[in-house]
């Protein structure tokens, strides 16, 4: 069964893209004098991160169990934006900035906290029943509901990661926002581990529903032994993602104010060159 799901799990237009990503990086590093060129490792770790992700046949064996899904899904939307966004140079930001900032005066911009606001409520609703049955219906409504979160995570980690020292938040301010993240999150999680605990897999949307949504139709849940596909499952399930969103914000916030820390001296000059 396991060799069924790799027969055709790999994404090789993906693949293509990230080779293309990460010679064009190193080709911008060597042409640049960057002020911090390790910063190209958080970058390319986000970029394959987001490949073996979603591009290979982690992406399938995923759909095996709530627990491998979860922890998936917490690659996908905690591990990988902020791993993308501490990678982006000051330097590539102030090319940028002004392109974003003439945009950005004729449309609506989303702030941090409604982006927060919007992804937590869409990952709520994503897991339940009767939108469950409207994504799976339709695998292309599916990716774009996948797709609209994982940018909504780009605005969402933008304070904590911020690769401008210029846009980032006091120490206050990401602290209450990183307390917002954590409150805001949990409820998704929540509910995995209570129906665990009320009813299990007899729950339609741990049933059926979700099974329905997440296996390939060549697939089925019996290749994996206990607990997996149990109640015990998705109580773990809901403490992974839990436990893995946890400890990234404390990671990123403690290696953005770092990073941003640092290069405090490097912007101040800059700014009084001008």
């Amino acid at each position: 069964m396991i060799s069924i799901l790799l027969l055709g799990s790999w994404n090789i237009l993906l693949l293509i893209i990230c080779i293309g990503v990460t010679i064009l990086s190193i080709i911008f590093i060597l042409l640049k004098k960057l002020d911090k060129p390790f910063n190209l490792i958080y970058f390319l770790g986000g970029i394959w991160l987001l490949f073996f992700t979603i591009g290979s046949p982690i992406l399938a064996i995923s759909y095996l169990s709530f627990s491998f899904h979860m922890i998936q899904m917490s690659f996908l939307f905690f591990i990988i934006p902020p791993l993308i966004l501490l990678g982006i140079p000051q330097q590539c930001y102030d090319q940028i900035s002004p392109f974003i900032k003439k945009t950005y005066r004729f449309r609506f911009q989303l702030s941090p906290q409604m982006a927060l606001t919007m992804f937590a409520l869409f990952f709520f609703l994503y897991h339940l029943p009767f939108i469950l049955t409207i994504i799976s219906a339709n695998p292309l409504i599916q990716k774009g509901y996948l797709t609209i979160l994982f940018l909504l995570t780009f605005r969402m980690w933008w304070p904590i990661v911020a690769p401008n020292i210029a846009v980032s938040d006091s120490n206050e301010k990401r602290k209450k926002f990183i307390r917002d993240s954590s409150l805001y999150i949990m409820p998704a999680c929540l509910m995995f581990i209570i129906a665990g605990f009320l009813d299990g897999m007899s729950n339609p949307f741990f049933g059926q529903i979700a099974t329905h949504l997440c296996l390939p139709a060549d697939g089925t849940v019996e290749i994996l032994p206990s607990p997996f596909n149990t109640k015990y499952d998705q109580i773990s399930a809901g403490v992974f993602m839990l436990g893995i969103h946890k400890m990234v914000l404390m990671f990123t916030n403690r290696i953005g104010f770092k990073m941003n820390g640092t290069g405090q001296k490097v912007y101040q000059q800059k700014k009084d060159e001008k």
